[in-house]
């Protein structure tokens, strides 16, 4: 597989964090144990459905792009080199339809992943592009493969024994301002008290500190900020994880052009088979090792 990067300047990434607010609901996803550590690893593909790989043969190659701004899913390495989750997705993705010696992965601006797509320079556009109404109008989509769910944290020492958010009843809750996780937060929880902050750093100083009592926000940056050296091993996960169509959007998936749709079901094949096989959970442990469910 090659993997080519082209980058200048920093780029500024638009995915799904930036989805509309609204009331939203639970959606359904299996959760399945990593036995070695207790990790819930995300499965969202029922392992009863066989889905068949169409033929390929109009595809002499597969050429994704992504950003380099998105880590851990897309990133430039200490050696300069294009890492990340979907890096080696889109490898184990491709080795699995018989694709691997055809496969391409290529980093650009975000500004110019709609236009590579368009112009027909990439196949597949796999970069946490939001589904949304208009997205689809412009593309077709796999199946989610990953969703960040939302979760509360909170210090360890003083609150040994709660285990539910319910025990956070009429406290003080720091969340990040003019996200979807503060509008979920005052959606779902109208019994806490919500403390916005403008930077997340300020955030998990306050709750080190004790001038609030428990944090509320996206699951994989909590989960990476909990295992680092400035969190002092002063928190922990409580509760959750907390997932919401309408806040959060429908998770991540591989966006290509709607007459790609071979594709898509390729995609979509490889990905339920990846869940079976245990691939999916070979790759979630190796860049989410503290989980984010």
């Amino acid at each position: 597989m090659v993997v080519e990067v082209r980058m200048i300047a920093p780029l500024a990434f638009r995915g799904i964090s930036r989805i509309t607010c609204a009331l939203g609901v639970f959606f359904a996803v299996a959760l399945s144990i990593a036995s070695a550590d207790e990790i819930r690893v995300p499965n969202y593909t029922d392992p009863r459905e066989r889905i068949p790989l169409p033929d390929l043969t109009a595809y002499s190659r597969i050429r994704f792009v992504t950003t380099v701004d998105f880590p851990p899913f897309s990133f430039l390495d200490q050696t300069g080199h294009l890492a990340g989750f979907h890096v080696d997705l889109a490898r184990a993705i491709c080795d699995e339809i018989g694709m691997l010696p055809r496969c391409q992965i290529q980093a650009l601006p975000w500004g110019e992943l709609d236009g590579a797509i368009a112009n027909g320079q990439a196949e597949a556009l796999i970069s946490g592009l939001a589904i949304t109404a208009q997205s689809r109008e412009k593309y077709r989509f796999t199946r989610p493969y990953l969703a960040l769910p939302a979760r509360f944290a909170l210090r360890s020492e003083e609150n040994a024994g709660v285990n539910s958010a319910r025990a956070l009843s009429g406290k003080r809750v720091g969340v990040l301002g003019g996200t979807a996780h503060e509008a979920m937060l005052r959606d779902w929880f109208a019994d806490l008290r919500p403390v916005t902050f403008s930077r997340p750093g300020w955030m998990f100083d306050a709750l080190k500190a004790g001038t609030i009592d428990a944090v509320f926000g996206d699951g994989l940056q909590l989960s990476f900020w909990l295992s680092s050296q400035s969190a002092e091993d002063c928190c922990r996960f409580l509760d959750g994880p907390y997932s919401s169509q309408a806040h959060l959007g429908e998770g991540l998936a591989i966006a290509v052009r709607p007459r790609n749709a071979p594709l898509s079901q390729a995609f979509d094949h490889a990905l339920s088979a990846l869940n079976r096989n245990g691939r999916f959970t070979e790759l979630y442990l190796r860049w989410f090792p503290n989980g984010l469910y």
